[in-house]
């Protein structure tokens, strides 16, 4: 009885390269894509904005649910900026004695807890956005860009709750309702599309690197301190006349400074008929396009490699 011997089809792994070849073509001629692989840029953009709605729900449940467990519920969105810039007034305006020669100090100081509290919880939340939500990458399908934008959004939707409280304090202190109010929307545009290329970036390298969530509230802590948060980077050049020549227009062209400078701008400044210089508008533009376009392609080329590992 002769013996029949059986051998295992050939795979991908041991067909010749012509053979391999024909596989693609055929696949290709059918339709068919690598599992997992990641999209072109134009049809990624594509994906992404038809989950644009699934984008606004998360973000909306994910801020509903952050102060869900506390007695005063969303009041906490409006008191932890405010208790920030309380303890700051205390320490750098009346110890250190920042409020000097600076006009409205309380709602310059606010102004800037503000919007630098904006840039900071949206790269914090960006640093974790895919670590942190494994279970939902590797469940479903879809664009992973979209978890660091809803998470963006959801810090945006949170400024603008507090951006109510805002007002009353400028009302409070004397700054008068002005048209130069509309200049916010520009600004936070601007801020928005820089916030987001920025977590987009950490987003990818969180998602590699999980310790980097631990190392970023001590370079954001440094960030802030050179970004003139609770003080006037012009008065304290003016003081500090032996400063190397670089060190003031580095501080200026810092992007968080920039982006607080133009929200204290709209908000305060015009109201004393300060002029802002044009280039600035310039350069909070060239840092939103840089960061929103570069963020945006460096992480869209790990697409592929998210939830793995």
């Amino acid at each position: 009885m002769s013996q029949v011997l059986h051998t295992p089809p050939p795979t991908t792994a041991t067909l010749p390269p012509t053979a391999e070849g024909d596989l693609a073509a055929l696949a290709a001629r059918h339709g068919l894509s690598v599992s997992g692989a990641r999209p072109t840029l134009s049809e990624y953009i594509r994906q992404l904005w038809a989950r644009r709605h699934f984008i606004t729900a998360f973000s909306t449940a994910k801020l509903t649910a952050q102060y869900s467990q506390a007695k005063l519920g969303q009041i906490w969105q409006v008191m932890n900026p405010l208790l920030n810039a309380a303890v700051y007034f205390f320490i750098f305006g009346v110890l250190l004695g920042t409020k000097k020669g600076v006009p409205d100090y309380v709602p310059f100081l606010v102004t800037g807890v503000f919007i630098w509290t904006f840039t900071q919880s949206s790269i914090l939340t960006g640093t974790r956005a895919i670590s942190g939500n494994l279970g939902l990458v590797r469940a479903l399908h879809f664009p992973r860009a979209a978890l660091p934008l809803s998470f963006c959004l959801q810090q945006l939707q949170q400024l603008l709750f507090s951006m109510a409280a805002l007002v009353v304090i400028l009302l409070c202190f004397g700054v008068p309702v002005s048209v130069s109010w509309l200049l916010a929307i520009p600004a936070l545009v601007l801020q928005f599309t820089f916030n987001a290329g920025v977590s987009l970036i950490v987003a990818r390298v969180g998602a590699k690197t999980p310790d980097i969530a631990q190392l970023m509230p001590f370079i954001l802590r440094t960030w802030m301190y050179v970004s003139g948060v609770m003080w006037s980077i012009d008065h304290l050049a003016a003081k500090h006349t032996h400063w190397p020549s670089w060190v003031v227009p580095v501080l200026q062209a810092n992007p968080a400074a920039i982006y607080i400078d133009l929200m204290r701008f709209a908000l305060i400044d015009s109201f004393h008929s300060s002029q802002l210089p044009q280039h600035v508008w310039l350069i909070a533009t060239g840092w939103a396009l840089l960061a929103g376009v570069g963020g945006f392609i460096y992480f869209w080329k790990a697409e592929e490699t998210y939830g793995r590992g």
